[in-house]
């Protein structure tokens, strides 16, 4: 159960914002985000933003459409967040999701900007089934972004613990 004073590490988990449908010729690792994609990137920003929802670092999939959910961001939160874009959340495991998001560093809170079904996979895994689902009943949305603290530092081999601090999409802050 988390306390009420600061978490030890709190984790952000969103999925990359509406994209289009990949261009002929190109691949699905280059499609960009749509207009309302655009849109939602910057919504959820903004919105976690104000509510004092601030990384010390994203890490994020090179995959375009990751990249451009990302940018918004460094721009809300500050210019001086670092953004370090790893081809492993492409297509990588939940194990590769919590290897990156819980590696031993000194931030206190990162985002992970990745892609279904892995996002929503990670998710059921760190809060269960039964808040997963009721934090997103029809599956993870794009630009969802949850909130999760835990009591103490997790590790890649045990992040058990975390508690759903919030759940926000584009949708519900506008």
């Amino acid at each position: 159960m988390a306390s009420f004073g600061a978490p030890a590490f709190r984790l952000y988990l969103l999925r990359h914002a509406r994209a289009a449908w990949a261009d002929p010729g190109k691949t699905d690792f280059d499609r960009t985000l749509d207009d309302d994609g655009f849109a939602e990137a910057e919504v959820i920003a903004e919105e976690a933003a104000d509510q004092g929802y601030r990384p010390d670092l994203i890490l994020s999939s090179t995959a375009v459409r990751c990249r451009q959910t990302a940018e918004p961001f460094q721009r809300t939160v500050s210019e001086e967040l670092s953004i370090d874009y790893i081809d492993s959340l492409y297509s990588g495991t939940i194990e590769t999701y919590a290897e990156l998001a819980f590696a031993g560093r000194q931030e206190t809170s990162v985002m992970i900007v990745g892609h279904n079904p892995m996002i929503e996979e990670f998710f059921h895994r760190l809060v269960g089934k039964e808040i997963a689902e009721t934090a997103a009943p029809f599956g993870y949305p794009t630009a969802g972004l949850a909130i999760l603290d835990f009591d103490t530092r997790p590790t890649e081999e045990n992040y058990t613990g975390a508690c759903l601090a919030g759940f926000m999409t584009p949708r519900a802050a506008r």
